[in-house]
């Protein structure tokens, strides 16, 4: 399809994300904020060995060959690793009004029914809030900027479902990045 900006199609543990987002440079395209989504279909379920690369692959053709997408989300995270699907330094095709000033990162999973606070649903949230938080130190947003695809006025449905809860994913972002960094955003005294 003409027009279609390709894909990365690596995986990487929080670890190697952070260092490959070190590498990147957003020159011809900046976002302004992360907009969270959750796969539904394919859920944990279905998926219990999480993402593969042929998956990946099946996914780039379902946005490229039957949506007729020129992109599709920037990440994909599921209980093992981070994909990086759209490239990171383009808009990608996620959410209908934030497509052009957004980053978009799927979770596998089904939010809905599944947890989000245990078993696999927790280690895709632990890898989830890991890539946001190094979105957000490297593109110097505020973790309160992120959005739910259900808040976009444009969307019908309630991606990415009840069991994940804003406030709690902004709050653990911010803990992490205060981990990592914990001299950078502490109070200086007054002199």
């Amino acid at each position: 399809m003409p027009g279609w900006k390709g894909i990365v199609g690596a995986s990487f543990n929080p670890d190697e994300f952070d260092a490959y987002c070190h590498t990147l440079q957003w020159l011809a395209w900046r976002p302004s904020f992360i907009v969270l989504h959750n796969t539904g279909a394919p859920s944990l379920a279905q998926r219990p060995n999480g993402l593969t690369k042929k998956h990946i692959q099946g996914l780039e053709a379902f946005y490229r060959d039957e949506q007729k997408w020129s992109a599709g989300p920037h990440l994909f995270v599921d209980d093992r690793q981070i994909w990086v699907f759209t490239p990171l330094t383009v808009s990608g095709v996620h959410s209908p009004s934030w497509n052009k000033v957004a980053l978009g990162v799927e979770m596998l999973g089904d939010y809905e029914k599944e947890a989000f606070d245990g078993g696999r649903g927790l280690k895709v949230r632990t890898n989830a809030v890991a890539a946001l938080a190094t979105l957000n130190a490297i593109l110097g947003f505020e973790s309160q900027t992120m959005r739910l695809h259900r808040e976009d006025p444009l969307t019908t449905h309630a991606c990415p479902g009840k069991n994940v809860r804003k406030l709690e994913v902004i709050q653990e972002v911010q803990d992490l990045i205060l981990s990592r960094h914990p001299g950078e955003h502490a109070l200086k005294p007054v002199a």
